[in-house]
């Protein structure tokens, strides 16, 4: 009954988590449009950071209270979440066309970023430190990265016209918003303290890793919103949305959400995750291939059923390494 007790409080933060980090967004926009921001500037941040709140709470919380494993794997995880099993959802949906620019600049970009990261953590492999792990030094580097990537894309998006998808916005009153804003905010604390007590006593009740944990349960709850986003933008065959969105989510949980949390707290590094962040590398590589390869610049069908193969390939991999290690 304890451990069926917990389930129930992982479901219940995740749907805080989730509102949550609707709320916050809905009242986050609101304001800024009382305040006159420009909607580009509300869609590259607020509307942008939306659909990470959920892996940035979890994982500040996760590194305030030293649970490293958590912290690596929720990234980690998601990541692979987002390429294997989103993009070969949404791609078998409908065939996912893609943006010229995502192709030459931000897939390129997100695999070196993660080749950075490798580089980043193994600290004993590359630099002869005597621990792997993220310093608040290689935190602000990834921060400083994202600086960029988000001054690439304001001027991209102004070049283009392109003021992102906020136009039927609502704008609600002061105290409406405040409650809304107050909401959010209490939501996601909430739902990341309970998602993260709870999955760490689960995981600890059945005898497996934070690790594990971290790269399924955690991994797979925290990128509902893209998976949301992703599936409704392929519906409406929206597809620059669609791999814009999974590509854009996967560089904000490196360089935003990985760099905020090393700076609450120093993280140590498990090597073991070395094999899923190659993964992720070659899941992006193989989405730029993919772009080349019978029909350009598009991800069709059959494309997206292997991804989908490799993801269930990946769960298999994970719990036989699960028991590998335990036994």
């Amino acid at each position: 009954m304890g451990v069926l007790l917990n389930l129930i409080y992982i479901i219940a933060g995740f749907v805080l988590l989730i509102k949550g980090a609707d709320f916050l967004v809905t009242g986050a926009s609101s304001l800024a449009k009382k305040l006159h921001i420009s909607e580009l500037a509300i869609g590259l941040t607020i509307v942008a950071m939306g659909t990470s709140a959920p892996e940035l709470v979890v994982n500040i919380y996760s590194s305030y209270q030293g649970l490293s494993d958590v912290v690596f794997g929720n990234i980690i995880g998601s990541n692979i979440f987002n390429l294997f099993l989103i993009l070969g959802v949404a791609g078998l949906i409908y065939p996912l066309y893609v943006q010229r620019n995502t192709v030459y600049i931000e897939i390129p970009f997100s695999m070196v970023i993660t080749l950075v990261l490798i580089f980043l953590l193994n600290d004993a492999t590359f630099w002869g430190g005597k621990h792997n792990g993220l310093s608040w030094i290689d935190g602000s580097i990834l921060l400083g990265l994202f600086v960029l990537f988000l001054l690439y894309v304001f001027r991209s998006m102004r070049k283009s016209g392109d003021m992102g998808e906020v136009d039927e916005m609502e704008v609600y009153s002061n105290s409406y918003t405040a409650v809304i804003l107050m909401g959010g905010v209490i939501g996601l604390a909430a739902g990341g303290v309970l998602i993260v007590e709870n999955a760490v006593t689960v995981a600890r009740a059945f005898s497996v890793s934070e690790k594990l944990i971290g790269l399924t349960l955690l991994a797979a709850g925290t990128s509902l919103p893209e998976l949301a986003t992703t599936a409704v933008a392929a519906f409406q065959k929206k597809s620059d949305i669609a791999v814009g969105n999974v590509i854009g989510s996967n560089i904000f949980n490196i360089l935003l959400v990985l760099g905020v949390s090393s700076l609450v707290s120093e993280m140590e590094y498990n090597t073991v995750l070395n094999t899923d962040l190659w993964l992720v590398v070659g899941g992006t590589v193989l989405l730029l291939l993919f772009n080349f390869t019978f029909n350009r610049f598009r991800l069709d069908r059959y494309e997206a059923g292997l991804y989908l193969l490799g993801f269930f390939t990946y769960m298999f991999f994970l719990f036989y390494r699960e028991q590998e290690i335990l036994f």
